[in-house]
């Protein structure tokens, strides 16, 4: 098996002091002692609930090859055999390999943020790059202090592309992030209210994204959303960093990238975009103009990094919605099936919208309904209330008169809606699942979205529990 890194490598990196007969090499890096694997080094690294030195004899057992462990928590460790590279704070030792990774990258490195589509932006990029080479990326939503310097540090030397998913819920966690990843080009998908009750408004949120234009190279690229209201205040932050080239995505005639025209074929869509002065015809298979919006930062971001075009235009066609992020389930009831969209893995008021967009154009069977299964939006803070009433406006404006409805402050908007006719609301997402089982029919289209702590995913789970998937058809 390959390795990763050279032991002594990782010692210089970090400033380690050795104990034990040291391996040559490691083949992985991990922090969660349960999923080690032989042959990788387990980093213990404290959390807020969690202290990885806890599970220094489990990471052992389970065949780590080599411990990172602080100095203080080395007595602790008593009998444990295994060879370590001891540390004054084990996350401050991962942040330094993973400078050392970036050092001795060869790979182009794209990151990503904004409050939303990160994460599908970044999964787009990575399905799409690996027809044109080897592509590292960030597991999950690996996007905060831990998850980013675990990604970067995994970075093989010899990887082709580097991409990187960059979260912050208050002003100032992107900074040192970026600054360790170092991107050839930085993308901000859009300036939402999300974590709205950490910021005063979306000027605020947008100048803490822009922090992301801090860590590009010299001779990188800005790539900003144009459609976006907060594009001037990202412009002129580029611009005041000395960013050496900015450009803008989206559907209008001033965007570098446009997205020129979109049409939803069932289950996947075509969309037509103007990339380097050519217009290309694309098809993905993931609905939702908003994907395809995304999906024109992506190919931005290829054509700007050099890619072959010819290999990744044809790649979308492969591209599909994660668990979670859009993700559709054909399901069998005794008298037909319905579809079951399942955006349940987060929720705020712009990808609220999206979805009940992306719901309007489902295309239902005779008889069938378009019901929106909506959770509450967390983090809204003091604006709670608000930003949950105003979701009638975009039901009434696509037509969604199915509304079920669970959670303290989805309240407020059943309470806009009122109580008669086909607005059903329940306290928990357990019951809302539990009437979901009961009254679902054969034709429908079920979108179900909230906030991930909500617990909305076990609507979806139960539904896919009580239900199997349709086989598909020769």
């Amino acid at each position: 098996m390959a390795f990763l890194w050279e032991t002594g490598d990782m010692i210089a990196a970090m400033s380690g002091r050795p104990i034990g007969q040291m391996p040559a090499t490691i083949t992985g890096i991990s922090i969660d002692s349960r999923a080690i694997a032989p042959g990788q080094v387990f980093f213990a690294i404290k959390g807020d609930r969690v202290d990885g030195h806890d599970y220094a004899n489990v990471a052992a057992a389970n065949g780590a090859a080599l411990l990172v462990v602080s100095e203080a928590r080395l007595p602790a460790l008593g009998s444990n055999s295994t060879p370590k590279i001891v540390v004054r704070d084990v996350l401050e030792a991962l942040e330094k390999l993973a400078r050392a990774a970036r050092d001795r990258a060869r790979g182009k490195i794209i990151a990503v943020t904004g409050s939303v589509g990160k994460t599908t932006t970044k999964e787009m990029l990575r399905q799409v790059l690996s027809s044109c080479g080897k592509v590292h990326y960030s597991p999950a939503s690996f996007n905060n202090h831990w998850g980013v310097p675990l990604t970067l540090a995994r970075l093989p030397r010899e990887a082709d592309f580097g991409v990187f998913e960059i979260g912050m819920n208050h002003p100032h966690e992107i900074r040192p992030l970026v600054k360790m990843v170092r991107p050839h080009v930085a993308i901000v998908t859009t300036i939402a209210a999300a974590h709205l009750g950490n910021f005063s408004g979306l000027d605020e949120i947008a100048a803490a994204k822009s922090e992301i234009f801090e860590g590009i190279t010299p001779d990188g690229h800005a790539l900003i959303n144009r459609d976006n209201s907060q594009f001037d205040l990202l412009e002129n932050a580029a611009i005041n960093l000395n960013v050496a080239n900015i450009h803008s995505f989206g559907a209008s005639a001033k965007a570098d990238f446009r997205l020129v025209d979109y049409q939803q074929e069932g289950d996947r869509a075509v969309f037509w975009a103007t990339i380097g002065g050519r217009t290309i015809e694309v098809t993905i298979n993931a609905p939702g103009r908003h994907i395809a919006e995304n999906a024109v930062a992506v190919l931005g971001a290829a054509y700007l990094v050099g890619a072959d075009m010819g290999r990744i235009v044809p790649a979308f066609a492969q591209v599909s919605a994660a668990k979670g992020r859009g993700q559709r389930m054909h399901l069998a009831l005794p008298e037909g099936e319905f579809t079951l969209i399942d955006e349940s893995y987060n929720a705020n008021p712009a990808s609220m919208a999206a979805a009940i967009e992306l719901l309007a154009a489902a295309d239902t069977a005779t008889g069938g309904r378009r019901i929106a299964v909506l959770g509450d939006m967390l983090e809204m803070g003091e604006y709670s209330a608000d930003v949950h009433r105003e979701l009638a406006e975009p039901l009434g404006k696509w037509g969604i008169g199915d509304i079920w409805l669970a959670g303290p402050d989805m309240a407020y908007l059943r309470d806009i809606l009122g109580i008669e006719g086909e607005v059903v609301y329940r306290q928990t997402a357990d019951e809302l699942a539990a009437y979901a089982i009961e009254n679902i029919r054969s034709g429908d289209v079920l979108m179900i979205k909230s906030s991930n702590g909500t617990g909305f995913g076990r609507i979806v789970a139960a539904l896919t529990a009580k239900f199997a998937p349709v086989a598909p058809t020769e």
